[in-house]
């Protein structure tokens, strides 16, 4: 992949090492624009990080509360046959979907902690590199410093050996023998002096030009150390949110799946068959009720009557019928019409 990334890097005109100068010996304005760029790099990753954390969390819950689901509320419980066969492929399906939740949601922590890995390990290569460059940044600006002091040094010294010049010249018929002699003493010691600063101001130069020429050299590098860092860190996190998107692309398949197992029990369903199970499993029998017919009352207690040569049978809760009167020598003659007593005189 660095390589790959390298190669693709090296194709553009816009790189790193070509844009990131300054006409200033000891700014650091390109070096710390990339090293800011690279920290909001690195903090674009932590949050997609979190975000992965947090959407595992979230499927986790989700995929045991389908589970829970499933298992503990009723779902057409008493159902027969074979709808109750795919109400039952119906809630193991549900618990199927949400054990694939939680283990999307394994995944996401996995990808999570990759990513995690990734950030950590290119902040320690990266800080190998800072360290570098701090510390050549540091000695670059105290040389600059030396030298510029030894430039001010020495500038001083040109004028002190001019001034002394034009003392001499401007006094030389004006003053003693002595004063002469003192005038070009001075003079002598300003030229030693302003030597001594020049050579001291050449090596100051030529010690500030390696340094120059190595923090070149470290800064072209760290600039495509860091360009390299920045296509794998872009390279990196498309790809990680690539996965995810296939991630969550392949849960809607798995899911989908296992909602096709239901719709598929539910084309085996047989509306005709349940009756008939029903039927045959809870059936009380085939022989109805006899209708219930008018029952005379008057007629029913004649047909109840006994006769005279049987004991009338007991009858609980009413009165029986009353005997029939025999008449006796000189006592009125009794008949009976539809069963009325009639007396005849």
């Amino acid at each position: 992949m660095a390589l790959c990334c390298s190669f693709s890097c090296t194709m553009r005109e816009t790189l790193f090492k070509e844009n990131f100068w300054s006409t200033d010996l000891t700014s650091t304005a390109g070096y710390d624009s990339i090293i800011q760029h690279l920290n909001e790099g690195r903090k674009n990753c932590k949050e997609f990080e979190d975000f992965l954390k947090e959407r595992a969390t979230i499927e986790e819950k989700y995929g045991k509360e389908l589970i829970s689901l499933s298992k503990k509320k009723p779902c057409g419980q008493t159902e027969l046959n074979t709808l109750k066969r795919a109400l039952e492929v119906f809630k193991q399906q549900v618990d199927g979907v949400g054990q694939s939740h939680i283990q999307l949601a394994q995944t996401l922590r996995d990808e999570a902690r990759k990513m995690e890995d990734f950030r950590e390990k290119q902040k320690l290569h990266r800080k190998k590199i800072e360290l570098i460059m701090d510390a050549i940044h540091k000695n670059r600006n105290l040389q600059y410093k030396k030298t510029m002091e030894a430039k001010r040094l020495y500038e001083q010294r040109c004028r002190d050996k001019d001034e002394a010049e034009q003392a001499v010249h401007r006094n030389a018929n004006l003053v003693t023998q002595k004063q002469q002699e003192k005038l070009f003493v001075k003079l002598a010691q300003s030229k030693s002096a302003l030597e001594d600063s020049d050579r001291t101001y050449q090596m100051s130069v030529g010690a500030l030009e390696k340094i120059r020429e190595e923090w070149q050299n470290e800064h072209t590098k760290a600039c495509e150390f860091f360009e390299t860092q920045e296509c794998e860190r872009i390279n990196y996190f498309r790809n990680a949110l690539w996965l995810h998107v296939n991630l969550l692309s392949q849960q809607c398949v798995q899911s989908d799946e296992k909602y096709e197992e239901i719709r598929r029990n539910l084309e085996m369903c047989s509306i005709e068959r349940d009756i008939e199970y029903f039927v045959n499993f809870r059936k009380t029998g085939s022989m109805r009720p006899a209708p219930v017919v008018y029952e005379n009352y008057y007629n029913s207690q004649r047909k109840a009557a006994p006769t005279r040569n049987h004991a009338p049978a007991p009858v609980i809760g009413r009165r029986g019928p009353l005997p029939i009167p025999v008449s006796e020598p000189g006592d009125p003659d009794y008949a009976t019409i539809d069963g009325y007593s009639l007396i005849h005189h």
